[in-house]
């Protein structure tokens, strides 16, 4: 079983930073991809970007490719999300997500696979 806990979340202005952790812990030796999701009311959740934790290789949604990125500690246990340049569509619950599977690109997560997910954070952004 493995355990994510997400924080970092908040309140910022259009323009402004945030960095979102999701901590793993349990059996993080079977994690091989670890991505970011968000989801707002009434839409399903979409892939914000993923990461391959043996390899660092990761990838991104268009609509947050060179505002976001992806990164995980050395000891591959906390996955970050830097946001920058945000703006008011960023506004979502933003979910770590982690599986065993090395099918790490974005359009290979399922949602109703067999992934482990965080609580979530909310981010919201205001114009």
């Amino acid at each position: 079983q493995v355990r994510l806990v997400e924080s970092g979340g908040g309140s910022v202005q259009a323009g402004g930073s945030l960095r979102l952790s999701c901590a793993a812990s349990g059996y993080t030796y079977s994690i091989h991809c670890m991505a970011w999701f968000r989801q707002v009311p009434g839409k399903e959740r979409e892939g914000v970007g993923s990461i391959y934790t043996g390899g660092g290789n990761t990838y991104y949604a268009d609509s947050v490719k060179g505002r976001f990125t992806i990164s995980q500690d050395n000891a591959k246990t906390t996955l970050y999300l830097q946001m920058n340049s945000l703006k008011p569509e960023d506004t979502a619950m933003y979910y770590c997500a982690a599986k065993n599977s090395y099918n790490c690109i974005l359009g290979f997560w399922k949602l109703n696979g067999d992934n482990y997910w965080g609580q979530g954070t909310q981010v919201t952004v205001s114009s």
